[in-house]
């Protein structure tokens, strides 16, 4: 029950909503609907959700996601750099007034790895919420983790043996090992690895050069990260412990997205069509190794890649090749929607 056939990609509906926890609260007018608002400012993206209540889940009102490199040259320097701060601030002004043109209820604004690795990280959130009005509050990697699993977790394939649920970020990867056998699924083990597309690119440098060079490069940044998940590596489960439980992989992030989206053959990015896809994750393993042995400007004119993503594409191949060599599933499940979908939860439950 709930197999699919490994060559074909398979979309599923569905969304079951869980719990909680808080923000601000503006005043609202009387009769107005109440509008939720969720803001996940990562290393690589600031992406912004507001929504109102629509019977068990929710509606969208508005969306808005930048890339802002806030992590860009981090992990040389340990500071934002002003330009990469310049940026951000830029598209928090655009947040901040869409909150106020929403009329939003209740908002939560998060900011994770570059804030949590910054010496100036304090600096520049006092910055933010004096110039823009957004008090970012800088979570931890376990709660990251737990919001993108709460996020994204019904996009899951059904079964009853053990999932592993990962987050591709600009400056971390998180790995979550749940359990689903309760409505909202219990987490059995968590990992947060240090390498995300950006630290990582920053790290070991751009895939560049001939084809032996680009393809030592690649071998580093595989290197790297198999080094990263050894300690979580050693603590999952072996398979196949029982054949009929297959284990079940379902990754939210920009690189996971983008690979479906070459795996598709979209012109353009659609989210209808990658949102719940499920795709063999051999062929997501033969894309990674083909974008990663492909030059700069090669990569830039594909499409769904550009000239935003190719510099940074490869790291997250390399990251989503460490996670099949580790977790042995067949099909990868691929959701656009992770942190601000948890955020919302949360606070839909407790208001």
């Amino acid at each position: 029950m709930g197999e699919f056939p490994a060559g074909l990609p398979h979309r599923r509906g569905g969304d079951r909503r869980p719990p909680a926890r808080t923000a601000s609260v503006p005043p609202r007018s009387r009769g107005t609907p109440r509008h939720y608002a969720a803001l996940d400012l990562g290393t690589n993206n600031c992406r912004l959700l507001i929504a109102r209540p629509q019977g068990d889940g929710f509606a969208v009102v508005d969306a808005f996601s930048r890339i802002v490199r806030l992590g860009e040259g981090l992990a040389t320097t340990g500071r934002l750099s002003d330009a990469a701060i310049e940026r951000t601030i830029a598209a928090l002004r655009v947040c901040a007034e869409k909150l106020k043109r929403r009329n939003v209820t209740l908002a939560r604004s998060v900011a994770t790895e570059a804030c949590r690795r910054a010496s100036n990280g304090q600096a520049f959130m006092e910055r933010v919420l004096a110039e823009t009005g957004i008090h970012l509050d800088i979570i931890s990697a376990e709660e990251e983790a737990r919001l993108a699993v709460l996020g994204c977790h019904v996009l899951l394939e059904p079964g009853d043996g053990p999932a592993l649920v990962f987050d591709i970020g600009g400056g971390s990867t998180e790995l979550v090992l749940i359990d689903t056998a309760t409505p909202v699924p219990t987490v059995r083990d968590w990992h947060s690895a240090p390498w995300g597309v950006v630290s990582l690119t920053e790290s070991v440098g751009g895939v560049v050069g001939d084809d032996a060079a680009r393809a030592a490069i690649y071998g580093r940044m595989r290197a790297l990260v198999a080094d990263s998940f050894a300690p979580f590596a050693a603590r999952l489960p072996r398979f196949p412990a029982r054949p009929d439980t297959p284990p079940r992989l379902l990754g939210t992030s920009g690189t996971v997205t983008t690979l479906a989206s070459v795996h598709l053959g979209l012109e353009r990015y659609d989210r209808a069509q990658v949102d719940g896809l499920i795709a063999p994750a051999a062929a997501m393993r033969r894309i990674s190794q083909d974008l990663a042995g492909l030059s700069l400007p090669d990569r830039a004119a594909l499409p769904c890649i550009g000239r935003e993503r190719a510099d940074l594409v490869v790291a997250g191949c390399a990251i989503l090749e460490g996670i099949l060599d580790l977790w042995p599933a067949e099909r990868l499940g691929v959701a656009d929607r992770g942190i601000r979908e948890g955020i919302l939860r949360r606070l839909m439950e407790t208001a």
